[in-house]
């Protein structure tokens, strides 16, 4: 049946198919008559067009399918697709014969309405100012390293795999079992750099990604199944990112998860069973070899094969790995003006690093298309409102099928008849997708024709639909809270699919709670207040300048303020980067830029003092130069920096031998003659970095050591340079730069924590002692000069500032964004946001995007002149306010405050622009004073006598 019979058709006949084939099954085994009771089915339609005689017959395709033995192994569709030739010649002998009778069938069948018969091809022309290339990227496939039997032995499988498998809506329902048969595995092991780091088959780089993931899934796992032993075969631990070095350590001394060291040579299968034995190089240089009853390849990640072309048409250049080349410093600008890229396309990276240059990307296109903003958008109608004061409530509910997604499980029909039976419902009805356009006009029809008042529509997410739920209350006449979303999909049929009975019960139950709570409902009305305009940046680095000069490029103005007496900041000591570029030659012509902008206005030797008021409406004091002045400003940008740590370790500041990355590499710039005087060079990586008091990596001193370590043998070739690391963090493409230092003679030791090295001095010169982790042994190492890594600190003026604005810092000390993953540039606090060094650890280059990106945060704001905000905000009772403070303690976002108001008295007041509904206040009232609008408290009451 399905496919294999009648050729290419609908999902519905495969069911009816498959339907009719179990009938059969069961009578075939019982020894039943295969025919009794059923009907041969005619074909309906008679009149068929004939053939043309001049077109050749031809039997129909057949679709190549995978083994069985395949099929038990893999997640791949059993059928493998039709040849770009076989599909050619099916659609002629459908189309090009004109056989199609037009019936129609599939249209009524498409469930979406995706099908239209007079839909023709089409070539469109679209004219942009700007080009965004993000084309992602292809999983390295694990094939090509057939030493790991991927594809030949079915319980090995990539990461991305595993990842569906520990997925609720995965192959598995979330539980973790084996492929070959089904069993929870009890011990699993993870491969890392599967495509990655790996010269003998062209892919020298970094994933970037590898190692956190599977950090994450291993972790998991744990919590999963307790008992499973989780362990990762790594080479490195590259755990570079913003808190992912705590999660490294949690995952190893608190979850249980074990983290070996080592070169994975092979897999192989244990002989008679399921099970996979491993061998691999350990730490110490011993072979071993150990079972294992999974295995998980962390496959990197690759060019999408696509993009080739792609890239060739729109003429950028690649690098030589086949990622879209990208300038150094501007990381989002290609060969190409005008055009942009971001994300993995340019290179490997994780997701806080591809959203902050999606939005660096944006950034950049929109400013050149600053001069017509606004041109194409038409402004949205608006609509008489009917005052329903004095009304009874007169409840409209919509039951959406979702398609096969509610009303798979649940009978939709039955909950709409009893929503019919509940108080103040006029009216009920099913629809097939409620979100349509189609059904939102019938919706709107059902409001009119029954003086509705309310509506509940019962189908999914709020967090999704229920803007456009309140637009279509809004079109029909009503006020747009009037609205109440019953969610019978995730909270519903989503995870009650086994029990469709139950599920249905439950649905009721949501219906019935939602409109006890539509009974009550009011109308609330929406706000606007004024926008001013400008932005402020505090911090005059390398991020702050791109900041201030990105929104006045943009067209508006930016206060930038700037602590001490010189714009520039950390990016004035880096003069060279891996790939050649040059930040403080970029600096100054950026410094330059900024004090020619008219737009622009800088305050030096400036602090923030206070702050009050909220997104698009600030008001902010700065001490300029002992005078305080006042600014107002829509939003907030902080790129205060940061700062090098100054070690107490390893002799420095009192040995003239001894000194920082950034001394070494002004040392390169400014002193050759010097620098051919050096003999032997020593560097040691992770000083102030991975230890107790500060366990954050600072991101960029593996790099940052090698590319002086670079320089250093460009100027004098014949230097003996060693490295002494714990690991080596050269991620994504500069991992090129770590092999060309090794190819180079650059020596590299690593040590463990516990084992740090041991500096003396030893007459003119100094001597290094550590304990090699590989050898295990010591190594005595002369130095003429010793470089120490010294890690990146959160600014002294940190803390200050952030009481002043009253933005949260995290453990480390930085400033804390709203997501870390998928909102690194906000602060929780609406209208402000933070960039550079002041966020934590980074390149120069990521600095530089980052600061693009919080502008296409910040322009959203600034290009409006007022902000229609939600009217869901705390109103206060002054009646019933005792001004105990209770409200003030409670609220994150400082949005309500006790002061004196007219007349003397004393009580809360709130801040709409700033308070975000979160009812905390609410909660904190001892006398009921504050009263969240849209979510009363007899609102939420009813909602529980109904439950």
């Amino acid at each position: 049946g399905g496919d294999a019979q009648t050729g290419p058709w609908v999902a519905i006949g495969a069911v009816s198919h498959g339907r009719e084939a179990a009938i059969s099954i069961s009578r075939y085994i019982r020894g039943e008559d295969m025919a009794a009771g059923r009907v041969k089915t005619e074909c309906p339609q008679q009149d068929f067009r004939p053939v043309p005689e001049d077109i050749e017959k031809t039997a129909r395709a057949r679709m190549a399918t995978i083994s069985m033995p395949e099929r038990r192994k893999t997640f791949k569709e059993v059928e493998l697709g039709l040849t770009e030739e076989q599909a050619l010649a099916e659609a002629r002998k459908c189309l090009d014969c004109m056989i199609c009778c037009e019936c129609m069938q599939c249209v009524d069948a498409c469930l979406a309405k995706a099908i239209d018969h007079e839909m023709v091809a089409q070539v469109e022309e679209l004219a942009s100012g700007a080009v965004i290339v993000a084309p992602g990227f292809k999983p390295f496939d694990a094939r090509l390293k057939p030493e790991y039997g991927y594809g030949i032995w079915p319980n090995v499988i990539t990461s991305i795999e595993y990842e569906r498998i520990l997925t609720a809506s995965g192959p598995f329902g979330g539980h973790i079992q084996r492929l070959s048969d089904g069993k929870t595995p009890q011990k699993i092991a993870w491969i890392q750099c599967v495509g990655s780091r790996d010269s003998s088959i062209g892919q020298d780089y970094c994933s970037a990604v590898c190692c956190m993931y599977s950090i994450k899934q291993a972790m998991i796992t744990k919590e999963h199944e307790h008992d499973t032993e989780t362990a990762i075969f790594y080479i490195d631990m590259r755990a570079q990112g913003k808190g992912f070095d705590r999660f490294f350590e949690r995952a190893r001394d608190e979850t249980g998860v074990r983290f070996e060291r080592s070169m994975v040579s092979r897999v192989v299968p244990v002989p008679e069973t399921d099970r996979l034995m491993i061998t691999y190089s350990d730490s110490e240089n011993r072979i071993r070899e150990e079972e294992f009853d999974m295995v998980v390849l962390a496959v990197g990640l690759c060019p999408h094969p696509s993009t080739k072309g792609l890239f060739d048409r729109l003429g950028l250049r690649l690098e030589p790995f086949g990622f879209c080349a990208t300038d150094a410093l501007d990381v989002v600008a290609t060969s190409r003006p005008g055009i942009f890229a971001c994300g993995v396309t340019q290179g490997p990276k994780d997701i806080p690093d591809t959203v902050q240059q999606a939005s660096s990307a944006a950034a950049c296109a929109t400013s050149l298309l600053s001069e017509v903003r606004g041109t194409l958008i038409t402004p949205p109608p608006v609509y008489d409102e009917r005052d329903i004061s004095g009304e009874r409530p007169r409840i409209g509910v919509f039951v959406c099928h979702c398609g096969i997604n509610i009303a798979g499980v649940v009978n939709t029909r039955a909950v709409m008849e009893y929503a019919k039976t509940l108080p103040n419902v006029e009216f009920a009805a099913e629809a097939m997708f409620a979100c349509s356009t189609d059904q939102q006009k019938e919706i709107k029809q059902a409001i009119r024709d029954n003086r509705l008042n309310r509506l509940i529509v019962a189908s999914c997410t709020p967090r999704t639909h229920e803007p456009l739920f309140r637009n279509t209350l809004r079109e029909a006449g009503l006020n747009g809270y009037l609205f109440e979303l019953a969610n019978i999909r995730e909270q519903d049929s989503w995870v009650h699919m086994n029990e469709p009975e139950l599920a249905t019960e439950k649905a009721k139950d949501l219906v019935r709670m939602a409109v006890a709570r539509a009974s009550l409902l009011e109308p609330v009305h929406d706000f606007t207040y004024e926008v001013v305009q400008r932005g402020l940046v505090i911090g005059g680095g390398l991020a702050g300048l791109t900041a201030s000069l990105a929104i006045a490029e943009q067209g508006f103005e930016a206060v930038l303020v700037e602590r001490t007496s010189e714009l520039g900041g950390n990016a004035r000591t880096l003069f060279y980067t891996e790939d050649g570029a040059r930040p403080s030659k970029y600096l100054e012509e950026l410094i330059k830029q900024v004090e020619a902008e008219p737009l622009i206005t800088v305050y030096t030797e400036a602090e923030l003092v206070s702050i009050t008021g909220g997104s698009g409406n600030f008001r902010s004091t700065i001490r300029v130069n002992g005078a305080t002045q006042e600014v107002a400003h829509g939003v907030v940008i902080v790129a205060t920096g940061g700062e090098e740590y100054k070690p107490k370790e390893y002799l420095y500041g009192t040995h003239e031998r001894v000194m920082t990355q950034k001394e070494f590499e002004k040392m390169l710039e400014t002193e050759p003659g010097r620098v051919r005087d050096l003999r032997r060079v020593v560097m040691i990586q992770c000083v102030g970095s991975r230890e107790p008091e500060y366990p954050y990596c600072s991101r960029v001193c593996c790099t940052a050591a090698v590319k002086n370590s670079l320089k250093l043998r460009e100027i004098n070739p014949k230097a003996h340079i060693s490295v002494l690391y714990r690991d080596m963090r050269t991620f994504g493409l500069k991992e090129v730069y770590f092999r060309d230092a090794r190819r180079q003679g650059v020596r590299f030791f690593r040590f463990e924590r516990q084992q740090k090295p041991v500096v003396e001095p030893v007459g003119d010169h100094l001597r290094v002692t550590v304990m090699d982790a590989q050898l295990k042994r010591p190594f005595a190492l002369e130095a003429d000069l010793l470089v120490l890594s010294a890690a990146i600190r959160p600014h002294a003026a940190s803390k200050k500032l952030s009481e002043a604005l009253r933005l949260p810092l995290d453990q480390d000390g930085f400033f804390m964004e709203a997501h870390i993953k998928l909102r690194p540039l906000d602060f929780a606090t609406a209208g402000c946001f933070l960039c550079g060094l002041a966020h934590g650890p980074k390149f120069a280059n990521e600095a530089i995007a980052q600061a693009m990106g919080v502008v296409s945060r910040a322009i959203p704001i600034l290009s409006q002149k007022e902000i229609v905000a939600a009217g869901m905000v705390t109103e206060v009772n002054p009646d019933l306010c005792r001004a105990c403070g209770e409200c003030e303690k409670a609220c994150l976002f400082q949005a309500i405050k006790v002061m004196e108001v007219e007349g003397g008295r004393r009580h809360a007041v709130v801040n709409k622009a700033i308070c975000t509904g979160c009812g905390a206040c609410n909660v904190a009232c001892p006398t009921g004073a504050a009263s969240l609008a849209h979510f009363r408290d007899k609102q939420i009451n009813m909602v529980i006598r109904a439950l």
